[in-house]
């Protein structure tokens, strides 16, 4: 039996004895990509009861059944922060997913503003990413990915959280590390309106934060702004 270093997130329930069939794409992976065999060992978890390693016991071109054993790290809090982000095109947006899944974001909600770039995403594609990435960092959990909202409908309906607005004119004080719940916003490229800024700001909880001297494009502050946030965060 040979040990891999391959990691896989995966919705059947872990614990200690349990057998499960992986769906066809992970399957794939697993006998033609990677080409494991019966009894080669791997990682997995289900982003609520930890890590375990788990063995191949029934392998073919299409189907990969395992075996879990031992868990391998328990379950651990993570950071309770949300990313709030002005939609950008493709690419960029799929960038900004990956990296703050790696950077430890419990909820990323894309939003809608005036100068946004784009209307609507592919939720299976972002949370794809979000999985892989966290499969690739070695976090136990995967964020949330939400459907896009316009900024109005988020903020009509914003819940008892700290929220930092990244301010572009660099007017604010430095965003500094969050010690509880938290959540960052990031306009788009041309920023916010006046307008937008203004309903933002008549929210209770929300501070305005610079993410330091230059002006960022909107996928750097998102990434620049979570260093900054989670920096103290586990």
């Amino acid at each position: 039996m040979s040990i891999t270093s391959i990691r896989l997130f995966t919705v059947a329930p872990l614990h200690e004895g349990a057998e499960f069939p992986l769906p066809e794409a992970q399957s794939h992976y697993l006998a033609n990509v990677m080409r494991l065999a019966e009894g080669d060992s791997l990682r997995v978890f289900d982003g609520v009861s930890g890590e375990w390693r788990a063995h191949v016991t029934k392998l073919s071109r299409k189907s990969v059944t395992l075996s879990v054993g031992e868990q391998t790290r328990p379950a651990a809090l993570e950071p309770d922060c949300w990313l709030c982000f002005a939609l950008l095109k493709r690419q960029k947006t799929d960038m900004v997913v990956e990296k703050a899944t790696e950077l430890g974001v419990s909820v990323i909600q894309p939003i809608i503003t005036a100068r946004t770039q784009a209307d609507h995403v592919n939720l299976d594609r972002l949370r794809a990413i979000a999985i892989e990435a966290a499969e690739q960092c070695e976090r136990l959990q995967v964020p949330e990915i939400r459907a896009p909202l316009q900024l109005g409908k988020l903020m009509a309906d914003w819940p008892v959280r700290p929220l930092f607005i990244a301010d572009e004119r660099r007017t604010a004080a430095l965003l500094g590390p969050a010690s509880g719940p938290s959540a960052l916003m990031v306009g788009p490229e041309g920023g916010f309106t006046d307008a937008e800024l203004e309903a933002i700001g008549r929210q209770p909880l929300v501070t305005r934060v610079s993410l330091g001297r230059r002006i960022l494009r909107a996928e750097t502050a998102a990434i620049a702004g979570l260093t900054l946030l989670l920096a103290a965060q586990p």
